[in-house]
């Protein structure tokens, strides 16, 4: 029977249910409802979870406390899609509650889920049942119920799985949208995955994942020739890094504005309990000890660059995760990121005035981290982020603790919404206007999309085959259609609806633009009066995308 979780325990439960939900991912996919092929529940969390255990792997950690904190902030960066968003927060209300703990009971780890739940339904703004929430939540009931008057940990996460199994049943009922299908919650089906892995190293059933194949070497790429810079150039020799808890009311900001006057490259993060910061410095001394006088250094890491460069231009180069933060000086007030798929509409919304774009979308969601990082390349003092797909937002939101830089989140669910969103950038207002008028141009966008079904399905009364063609708009299912005539011809009668004066068709990679010029023909006709434009985005999954204002 064990009655404590320490480092080496939480490592091993972290690796099983990573392991666990990339052996099962595709079967948590396949209870997906929606028949469009998108960035199914399945591979997000896998790939939200696998980097905890990339993190863990790499080394031991000396407390409970530090395990979940290693593994929190892993899957915060690493979260991509709603779920692995949601994923990610349980795990760090866990990691909160673990604070300064280096192992826990039964009680401790109860009420520490407990607050990763708390934290999950605080960050979703409409908390839904019938989802990973509700089997989370009941799960964790259970397990603090036992936990206060059991000490056994198998017992415990036993308890939790079988009240986690009744409430993944009872989601069928909560949600109509699985009712209708049939099947129950996906991300609550992931949950359970993880906590029976979890139970499974408890009682030292360790999973063992297959190794990984072998992938060729890639050819190496061309390399920037660092002999050419002069070691005078570097004018702070120090690259200091710090985390320091908060253990006063002293403004982190005082120590921002102290940074930039001893060093350059200041990145200062703070939240409820620590303090990061990068500074290039001299005086590294200096700096730590006036972190002292905010609380007590937790991590430090400090570098001569004089010394890398050194190095770096004798051909050696310096591990990846040495390297320090790519953060760009505000040159201008407001900057944007908008994530988008196919290189016609990125250069579309680089046109637009985007200085950053992250690929992705529908099939492949971005993680938060490959968001931040394009955040923190943008030279603005206010980073305006256009997700422009509702799996997406959450991850995008998560960037805005994690950097120095304001970041404001256009909520945009299509790539239609991010354009007319991206026009209303004026320079010359404010935050707050610039956004309710974003919001607003966001709002008068319609768009409709042509895919194709990605497997077999019964949805919202029809019956649908894998390969047919589907039409949508504003997400709702129109039809699934053999032939594109008559789906267009379906889109036509629901655009109907809202006297469109603005009609822009974007195709996509397997559509000719002869094909477009058709569809825009049709279109030109059924509505006369609309001003109509026919654009090469180059997306895939989406043979069209037609935004309709």
């Amino acid at each position: 029977m064990k009655e404590h979780i320490d480092a080496a325990l939480f490592t091993d439960m972290i690796l099983c249910a990573s392991a666990a939900l990339e052996q099962n991912r595709q079967l948590i996919n396949e209870l997906n409802v929606f028949p469009v092929p998108d960035g199914d529940t399945g591979t997000n969390m896998s790939l939200t979870m696998g980097a905890a255990a990339a993190e863990l792997g790499k080394r031991d950690y000396p407390t409970l406390s530090a395990a979940a904190d290693a593994a929190a902030s892993a899957m915060l960066r690493g979260a991509r899609g709603n779920s692995g968003v949601i994923l990610s927060l349980l795990f760090r209300g866990l990691a909160k509650k673990l604070k300064g703990s280096g192992e826990a009971d039964s009680l401790l780890f109860a009420q520490a889920m407990t607050s990763g739940v708390d934290a999950a339904y605080k960050a979703v703004m409409k908390p839904a049942e019938g989802t990973i929430l509700t089997v989370s939540r009941v799960a964790t009931s259970s397990a603090v119920e036992f936990a206060e008057h059991g000490g056994d940990l198998e017992l415990m996460f036993s308890c939790a799985i079988e009240s986690a199994q009744e409430a993944l049943a009872d989601t069928v009922n909560l949600n109509p949208v699985l009712k209708r299908a049939g099947v129950v919650d996906a991300g609550g089906k992931g949950y359970v995955f993880i906590l029976e892995a979890m139970l499974a190293v408890l009682r030292g059933e360790k999973f063992v994942p297959a190794a990984p194949a072998v992938q060729p070497a890639a050819e190496p790429r061309d390399r920037a020739d660092f002999s050419e810079f002069d070691e005078g150039e570097i004018n702070f020799a120090y690259c200091t890094e710090f985390i320091c808890g908060r253990e006063n009311d002293r403004d982190p900001e005082r120590m921002r504005q102290w940074l930039t006057t001893i060093g350059d490259c200041v990145v200062l993060v703070d939240d409820d309990e620590i303090i990061k910061v990068h500074v290039h410095t001299n005086t590294p001394g200096d700096v730590l000890s006036v972190a002292l006088t905010y609380g007590p250094l937790l991590k430090v890491k400090i570098e001569n660059m004089r010394e890398q460069h050194s190095e770096m231009a004798g051909g050696e180069a310096p591990h990846e995760e040495d390297a320090g933060p790519e953060i760009a000086p505000a040159e201008k007030p407001y900057g944007s990121v908008a994530v988008c798929a196919g290189e016609g509409m990125a250069e579309l919304f680089r046109e637009l005035g985007a200085d950053r774009i992250v690929t992705g979308g529908q099939t492949m969601n971005p993680s938060t981290e490959d968001i931040l990082n394009e955040v923190n390349r943008t030279p603005a003092e206010t980073v305006f982020v256009f997700p422009n797909n509702k799996n997406i937002q959450m991850a995008a939101e998560q960037c805005a603790p994690l950097t120095e830089k304001k970041v404001v989140v256009i909520p945009t669910k299509t790539v239609p919404q991010g354009i007319s969103a991206m026009l209303m950038l004026d320079e010359s207002a404010g935050v707050d206007e610039l956004r309710e008028n974003m919001l607003e141009a966001a709002a008068g966008v319609h768009t409709a999309l042509v895919t194709y079904a990605a497997r077999d399905s019964e949805y919202d009364g029809y019956d649908i085959h894998a390969g047919e063609y589907l039409a949508l708009m504003d997400g709702a299912l129109l039809g699934s259609f053999t032939e594109l005539d008559s789906l267009f011809g379906k889109l036509g009668d629901s655009a109907e609806e809202y006297s469109p004066s603005v009609i822009s068709v974007y195709y996509g990679e397997d559509v000719t633009g002869a094909e477009a010029e058709a569809l825009g023909a049709k279109l030109s006709e059924r509505f006369p009066d609309a001003e109509l434009s026919v654009v090469n985005g180059g997306q895939p999954v989406y043979y069209y995308m037609v935004s309709i204002e």
